[in-house]
């Protein structure tokens, strides 16, 4: 009797386990959806003839098939400019930011380093407080790197948040290993590079992505401290221009002038600057979620 009992017990909980599991897929799905389709509506319309984006009938699937918008975008010599720049400005902020985050990580986790605790409170406190954006700009002022390519890269060259992960992961890696290395005589470096480094692919490859994605899609800072159109950053002339996108004279002088074609190169622009950073997440992919779960097993 009580194995019946127990057999009754165990296909009630592998079906309500069933059902917990199809109900997961099904918010997943519903998220994913509610994620992809402005994305493929916006594909669409940047595929689509003017005629049709005028009469608004374009929605999942592109109507006209025609690649008019992204040609024009192509040849346009300031797009193209402001791409390599904010590739080029990406990959830098990427590599310093990471060189700094583990910089400011590694020697954190030595019990033995003086003020150890007040530094890692000194460090919390700027996530949660700062100056504000004008003491700010009076400093970049200071500084003298107003309209300066370097007021890009330096002020946002490391991230508390992504530090603390990354300092989280080296708590997790076994002290024997340390230990050993500094019997044999290596140094603090050399344990850095030879060990904490090789072992941390995975958490390095997720803040190498939080921090390209930021990056690629920061504008604010150069629409702050940057008067040099030349160090536009492409998020931030694609931002003038659908911000100013109402007025005649702009609308005709970045090609804008017709409805459709001005609808048809908007999404275009969009998707231009939107699919290098989406390209980039696949191959990252595999390294995300157990460089975010690593990087919280231990404090």
């Amino acid at each position: 009797m009580s194995k019946e009992v127990e057999e009754t017990s165990r296909e009630i909980h592998s079906f309500k386990t069933k059902i917990g599991d199809w109900v997961i897929v099904f918010v997943c799905v519903i998220i994913a959806l509610i994620c992809l389709l402005p994305m493929i509506n916006l594909l669409a319309r940047s595929l689509s003839g003017t005629d049709y984006l005028v009469k608004h009938e374009v929605y999942l699937w592109p109507k006209g098939l025609n690649f008019d918008a992204y040609t024009t975008v192509l040849k346009d010599a300031k797009y193209i400019k402001a791409f390599g720049w904010t590739a080029l400005l990406t990959l830098i902020c990427t590599l310093l930011s990471l060189a700094m985050s583990t910089l400011c990580a590694f020697p954190l986790i030595f019990s033995q380093l003086k003020g150890r605790k007040l530094i890692n409170v000194f460090i919390t406190v700027t996530m949660f407080f700062n100056a504000g954006t004008i003491p700010n700009y009076l400093l970049m002022q200071r500084l003298h790197l107003l309209d300066n390519p370097l007021v890009l890269i330096i002020p946002g060259c490391l991230s508390v948040y992504n530090m603390i992960i990354l300092r989280s992961f080296f708590y997790g890696v076994p002290e024997s290993l340390r230990e050993s290395a500094e019997m044999d005589g290596a140094s603090y470096f050399t344990i850095l590079l030879k060990i904490y480094i090789p072992l941390s692919k995975p958490v390095l490859a997720t803040l190498a992505l939080f921090y390209a994605v930021g990056r690629w899609n920061g504008y604010s800072d150069a629409l702050m401290y940057m008067k040099n159109k030349d160090f536009y950053p492409l998020q931030l002339l694609l931002y003038n221009i659908l911000n100013n996108i109402n007025q005649v004279e702009v609308a005709t002088q970045e090609g804008f002038s017709q409805p459709g074609l001005q609808e048809s190169l908007k999404a275009a622009i969009v998707m231009f600057s939107t699919i290098p950073i989406l390209c980039i997440y696949p191959g990252l992919q595999k390294y995300f979620i157990q460089g975010v779960t690593l990087g919280a097993v231990k404090e």
